[in-house]
């Protein structure tokens, strides 16, 4: 056997860099570790004496592991995430030191509230801010070529409480959904269940490109995506990428990436080419919600320092190139209660499982009532070039259920109760060597923003970039008041099974518009989203003022997920991160026209003019040389009028005070003018030669060896 593949060896590697149950269990006394385990899955309070413990063995395991310094590793709301790393010495009177980690340092931290986006829930001289120890989701040593640190998921919150970060309010959004969902569970008869996980796989797409090329271009580096190119001979229309044969150099990144992450527990499963040139896609097995939130963070971190260690660039951008798919990233989610049941799990026969059917019927009202919410979970100005683009959902929320679901909810609309289930056929493939099975019941709906896949809702809006803790948190908090209300009315109904048909009943009527098996692509689906009601907000812009409704307000401060004030504030921070990123773009394209494209084509125009006027002075009539002329000519003074527009657009954006007015200026402006500038640029890289074009064409990116 090649004495690669036994390298690594996968069952003694996976998790070896975190301190997980497994390691706990070794580590820690019986007392201390029940004790943990006890605050872990039921919430209870830890004591100090037993956080001292903790403290210590982790931090015995971290030195083992090499670690020097630790670091409270935290989500702020930046879309990344932060660290900020501590020692492990502590001087003694001798004169050395001796390594320690307190139950105090453990349990809590003070980073600078100040300097992280807060949307004026903190000002400038405010600075205090705390992380506080997250024990569901367990401590892992990172390991570098220039050291090892031990990492500690926290939350981050204000000094007066507020959260300023995703983990908070998803840690918050877990617990009002199982307190709800096991009040479900104990009404249909599952009365040991204690606690309702919500599950996550988070599939991600990305794109890799050659590391020298990448730094040949300001825009990718700038703002991780290109702002011009022109499309090659042949993009993605062939359908051969994907699923293609991988190309050994990419084997050989995501080998390696593999390895990194089983390291870190993170259950890296399926890998696969996807469908435009250059881009790739992993999935992890299923987590919980928290676990697989900080691990998608985990898996992008390290998608960038191994492709960099390949001599490539990983880009996450939702829409690097134009004319070719954007990245996604889908988020798979589902219930399942502390003794196994997965409540969205519809069984053999659907009809007859009453209580997933009403689950079901919840989350479709949960949907329809708050889909502006889940809209703007998807909501950024990178992925505002990539919904609707025949390539991801269109910004209209709907949900798939498939034949076998909807003809059992049509059975309970039209007569009040289901009798009987489409089933899966046996599928014929009309080879004597290939043996026939069964298919299942219903087939899948890749257009579909929000479908129903087996047992698992999929949210396929998701940019690739964006952080998996936002479209949980809406999800988490939706369903968990419907749940609420339907666990109000169930518990005083002197009828249950009556009760549970009737409230099937009026969700489904009030609640089936949201309901779309058909192409979510077309245009028609459009009109008729519109003729229903549903909402379209196509751009970020237009999804932000959501987020601050009476409607949504009222949700999340019902079930204390956010308040108010951590509201505006968050639609604070999207409108200024939305005028930023504008901003930043607008200005990568003024100074790579005006620096790069100008001179060149200039130059290229004087070469062209010079061997005009040779092949004149030597009585050849040089009318191809002057048609070129003409039309290079043609497209600089068209390029440099709107370079100017550009400016003048970009300078009275940023003119405006930040906020709605400022990032609608952008929106409507500048982005427009932006294009404007793209057009001939793109148009004059295919009559300039290719050798003084100054950056990587798109096939030099997209085609790289």
């Amino acid at each position: 056997m090649d004495k690669n593949l036994k390298d690594f060896d996968v069952y003694e590697e996976f998790g070896v860099n975190v301190f997980n149950d497994y390691t706990m269990r070794q580590r820690l006394p019986k007392d201390a570790y029940k004790k943990l385990k006890r605050t872990i899955e039921e919430g209870k309070e830890l004591d100090i004496e037993i956080a001292n413990i903790v403290a210590h063995e982790m931090k015995e395991w971290a030195i083992e592991m090499g670690a020097t310094h630790y670091t409270h590793w935290f989500q702020p709301m930046t879309g990344v995430t932060a660290e900020k790393h501590d020692a492990f010495i502590n001087p003694t009177d001798d004169g050395r030191v001796i390594l320690s980690l307190s139950g105090k340092e453990l349990i809590k931290g003070e980073p600078d509230a100040s300097s992280f986006p807060s949307g004026g829930l903190r000002a400038t001289f405010e600075a205090r801010g705390y992380t506080a120890w997250d024990p569901t989701s367990p401590a892992f040593v990172k390991k570098t070529p220039n050291g090892s640190i031990l990492c500690i998921p926290t939350a981050f919150c204000s000094y007066t409480g507020e959260a300023l970060d995703k983990k908070t309010p998803l840690l918050r959004s877990m617990e009002a959904i199982s307190k709800q969902a096991v009040r479900i569970a104990h009404l249909f008869g599952n009365t040991e269940a204690k606690r309702v996980t919500t599950s996550v796989g988070a599939e991600q797409e990305y794109f890799l490109v050659d590391r020298e090329m990448y730094f040949e271009r300001k825009d990718l580096v700038y703002t991780g995506r290109t702002l011009f190119g022109g499309m090659p001979p042949k993009g993605q229309e062939m359908d051969d990428h994907y699923f293609g044969v991988i190309k050994e150099r990419v084997a050989g990144f995501m080998k390696e990436l593999n390895e990194e992450l089983w390291k870190l527990g993170v259950a890296a499963k399926t890998q696969h080419n996807e469908v435009a040139p250059a881009q790739h896609e992993l999935a992890p097995i299923y987590a919980s919600n928290n676990v697989a939130t900080d691990h998608n963070q985990l898996v992008m971190e390290m998608m960038k320092k191994v492709a960099e260690r390949h001599n490539l660039m990983c880009l996450l951008h939702e829409k690097p190139f134009e004319g070719i798919n954007g990245s996604g990233k889908h988020n798979n989610w589902s219930m399942v209660t502390d003794n196994g049941v997965n409540m969205l799990d519809p069984g053999k026969k659907p009809h007859e499982n009453l209580q997933f059917i009403l689950v079901l019927t919840c989350i479709l009202k949960a949907v329809d009532d708050h889909a502006d919410l889940l809209r703007l979970t998807s909501a950024s100005a990178g992925n505002d070039h990539r919904l609707g683009a025949n390539e991801a959902p269109p910004a209209i929320v709907s949900v798939y259920l498939g034949d076998q679901l909807e003809d059992v909810l049509d059975q309970f609309s039209r007569k009040g109760e289901a009798t009987h289930s489409i089933q899966g056929e046996t599928l014929e493939t009309g080879v004597t060597a290939v043996p026939d099975f069964k298919k299942d019941a219903t087939d899948r709906n890749r257009t579909s923003p929000f479908a129903f896949t087996g047992n698992k809702f999929e949210f396929r809006m998701l940019g690739s970039a964006a952080s998996v803790a936002n479209p949980n948190i809406v999800l988490n908090t939706i369903v968990a008041d419907v749940f609420m209300e339907v666990a109000d009315r169930l518990e005083k109904a002197e009828d249950f099974d009556k009760e549970v048909h009737e409230i099937i009943g009026e969700y489904l009527k009030d609640h089936k518009r949201i309901i779309f098996n058909g192409n979510g692509y077309a245009d028609e689906w459009v009109e008729e989203a519109e003729k229903r009601g549903l909402p379209n907000l196509k751009t970020t812009v237009d999804a932000i003022p959501s987020l601050v409704t009476d409607k949504a307000v009222e949700v999340f401060a019902r079930h204390s997920v956010l308040s108010k004030g951590e509201l505006e504030s968050r639609a604070e921070i999207k409108y200024e991160e939305y005028s930023k990123l504008i901003n930043i773009e607008a200005l990568t394209m003024v100074d790579m026209a005006k620096k790069q494209i100008l001179p060149a084509v200039m130059r290229y125009e004087a070469e062209l003019a010079n061997g005009a006027n040779a092949i004149k002075t030597a009585g050849v009539n040089p009318t191809v040389q002057l048609e070129m002329l003409k039309s290079i000519d043609e497209k600089l003074v068209e390029l440099k009028a709107a370079i100017t527009v550009l400016e003048e657009a970009d300078s009275k954006a940023k003119a405006i005070p930040e906020g709605p007015k400022q990032a609608k200026e952008y929106c409507d402006k500048v982005l427009p003018a932006m294009a404007a500038v793209r057009k001939p640029a793109d148009e004059l890289e295919f009559l300039v030669d290719k050798e003084a074009w100054p950056f990587p064409s798109y096939g030099d990116l997209l085609f790289y060896k």
